[in-house]
């Protein structure tokens, strides 16, 4: 797939703002993973797709490092005030569904492609983590947080806006795709 048949299959599932990802300004920051480990969202410890469960800054840093193309996603809603919870709720689950759809269409071009979604897993009800393997780890997507990346800084290196103005909430998601290998390999 191209960039340009990307963006329109984004803009086909429903994202209000999409752009190609810069994935060589990509940082892999640890005050990142500092801020899971506060535990703000309730996730840290508790999920497969979470640190610690989704592997250290260093293995999963360098699982992304290996990819050479990226898409930013974004859904953003419009708040009636700074506490208008449901609609941040309502963005959020519409990302989701919006990025589900993307990933799944893309892996069947590019089956190792690697997506990172916004926010923690929400497939299960009560994630298996730390007792039993995931359920569904062909649905669970660490965030781009998990990685240890900061949303903005990466909107803003890529050249993606991440807010749009008072009154608004916006959701990230990325997908990398195209490791070295892949885009050297003879078909």
């Amino acid at each position: 797939m191209t960039d340009q048949e990307l963006l329109d299959l984004a803009a086909r599932c429903g994202f209000d703002h999409v752009g190609p990802m810069n994935v060589e300004v990509m940082r892999f920051e640890p005050a990142v993973r500092d801020m899971c480990a506060a535990d703000r969202c309730r996730s840290y410890g508790r999920c497969w797709t979470c640190p610690p469960g989704c592997g250290t800054l260093e293995e999963i840093s360098a699982r992304a490092a290996a990819y050479r193309r990226g898409v930013l996603l974004q859904s953003t809603g419009q708040m009636e005030d700074d506490f208008d919870v449901e609609a941040m709720m309502d963005t959020e689950r519409l990302q989701k569904e919006r990025f589900r759809a993307f990933v799944d269409r893309v892996r069947e071009e590019y089956p190792n492609c690697l997506p990172m979604s916004s926010g923690a897993c929400s497939v299960c009800p009560a994630c298996t983590y730390p007792d039993a393997p995931c359920r569904f780890p062909h649905l669970a997507i660490p965030s781009m947080e998990a990685y240890g990346l900061l949303v903005s800084d990466v909107c803003l290196r890529s050249g993606l806006k991440y807010n749009y103005g008072p009154g608004t909430i916006s959701f990230t998601s990325c997908i990398l795709f195209e490791k070295e290998r892949e885009q050297n390999a003879e078909p």
